[in-house]
Parts: structure tokens; sequence; C-alpha cells
């Protein structure tokens, strides 16, 4: 057995039980006896505004790494340096947009599967679905948003919001997707330790999906979800500022419920997502198929 993901997300794996030690079964999931116990405690209210801060400015320069996004917060009078930045954006999830040594890190030990899309021509739904992970900013706190996205009408089949990054969640959305009685040929996503947990293959294989994995230089491909997080973090999540979890849910489904049947869409020729998806003999021609290099 191995466990990969956040030591958070590992913890909830040991529990009482009379046929393996505490000892034991956190052998088993590599964590210590002393994370176990250890509760971690929040981040500052300093913290936290540095976190909004830079998921703003990742926003508006997503090719900046730790190095550059520390000069900008230099310039706006913030005492900080590169080891605190580095840190918050590994807390928060945030991937730089461009072809590096390292992109998403797969779990130890995980299956990783061969990117498919390359010469694909994409020309209508449920051909290739995509899935991401963004981060959330609220008003006392965070947290993670991961959707299922059908990559030619940019349709949101499903979307989920949780306080740690662990595949649970990742799972739930892609199950919520299937329950519309639709599904892909393939399933794409980066390597990050989500996509690559054992719990999430298994949940797409089982269907008969095939799982695509970018590869190293295929950050590109992430571009029309990349789009989704700009769009609903500028119209709504920093706008409304939630308070709660519980606002944010209900909040994001009321802009995700606008944004696949009312929000007009510029690259479907201002249709909504929601008619490329669910009437693709309408829309299929204008623009061109996708094709992917």
């Amino acid at each position: 057995m191995q466990a990969a993901g956040p030591v958070s997300a590992r913890r909830n794996l040991v529990e009482l039980c009379p046929e393996l030690s505490l000892q034991r079964q956190c052998e088993l999931v590599r964590i210590s006896r002393s994370g176990f116990y250890y509760e971690p405690l929040p981040e500052s209210p300093e913290n936290l505004a540095l976190m909004r801060r830079l998921d703003e400015l990742h926003l508006e320069h997503p090719v900046y790494g730790s190095r550059r996004l520390t000069a900008l917060l230099q310039r706006e009078g913030r005492e900080i340096n590169r080891k605190r930045v580095a840190r918050l954006l590994e807390l928060m999830g945030v991937q730089v947009v461009y072809p590096k040594r390292n992109l998403s890190q797969p779990g130890e030990g995980h299956r990783i599967y061969p990117y498919l899309l390359e010469g694909l021509e994409i020309s209508g739904p449920d051909q290739v679905w995509c899935s991401d992970i963004t981060y959330v900013p609220m008003a006392y706190g965070f947290m993670y948003l991961v959707a299922v996205m059908d990559w030619w009408s940019r349709y949101v089949l499903a979307w989920e919001l949780s306080n740690s990054l662990d595949s649970e969640f990742c799972i739930r959305a892609w199950t919520a997707a299937l329950a519309n009685g639709r599904q892909p040929l393939i399933s794409n996503t980066d390597q990050g330790s989500q996509f690559t947990s054992e719990a999430y293959l298994d949940a797409v294989e089982s269907v008969g999906v095939d799982v695509s994995m970018d590869g190293r230089g295929r950050w590109i491909d992430n571009r029309f979800i990349e789009r989704l997080w700009r769009s609903a973090k500028q119209e709504d999540i920093y706008v409304q500022d939630y308070g709660d979890g519980l606002a944010a849910q209900r909040g994001l489904a009321r802009w995700f419920g606008d944004y696949n049947t009312v929000r007009p869409h510029q690259a479907l020729d201002y249709a909504t997502p929601g008619e490329w998806y669910h009437s693709p003999e309408s829309y299929g021609a204008k623009p061109a198929a996708w094709r992917w290099k």
C-alpha cells in the first residue's frame, strides 16, 4: 500500500481499529506518529492577504515565478522575501505558466500516462474532458476549486470545493460529471498528485475512458480552463469576497449556472457553452475543429 498527497489528507486515513495499531497505520501511509497528532496552525491574516494578492498577480502575470512576484510585492512596499512567496505559492497550489523542468508533481510511485492529444482533431463534445484545480481566496481563509470541463464546448460538467488538496474532491467532481449520463473518450489532466492517485485513475478507467496527462512542455493545453478560472475569479470570487465555504458554494453554483447557460462566450461566436455542448449540430462549424499539435 502506498499513499501520497498532503499530510493532512493522509492523516484522515488513520483511525482506531483492532486489526492495526496506530504505529503500523502511520507507517503504511508514510507519516510519523508526531505528524498524526500534529494539528496545523491556520495561516495568519497577513499571510491570507498576501495569498490573495499573489493570486491576483498570478492572473495578471501567469508567467511570473517567485522571483518576479517577490519583486512586485516589494515594489508595493511589502517586506517579504522569496522563500516566503515560494511557500505560499506551494500552499496555494499555484503553477507558473511556462515550460519548466518540473511541472505539477505526480504522487510518488504513481503511474504516469502518455499525452494523447497530439495531432488529435477535436470536433465535437465528449471527445475530451479536462480537469484542473485552482486556489479560492475568501474573506477569512481559502479553499480549492476543481472543475471538469468539456474541451470542445467549454461547458463545465461539474465542480467541487474543498479545504484540502486531496484527490477525494476531484473524484467527486468526476463522478458528478458522469452523472449527466455522458462520458468522454479521453480525460486529460496535469500530473498533479490528485490526478495521479490510484483512486482517481480507477474512477476514470473503470468507465472505459482513456487517461491522458500533460507532459513536459504541454503547459499551453491548460489555457481553456485557465480562462475559466480567470473569469470565475474576476466576475465572482473577488467581487463577492465569500466569508465561508457555504457562501462560496452557493455563490459559485449561481455563477457556473450563468456561465453555462446565460453568459455569451466570445470564442463560441457569442453562444453559450451549454448551447454548444447540448446542440453541437447547430454550432459545430463555428469555429473550425480544434487541432492540438
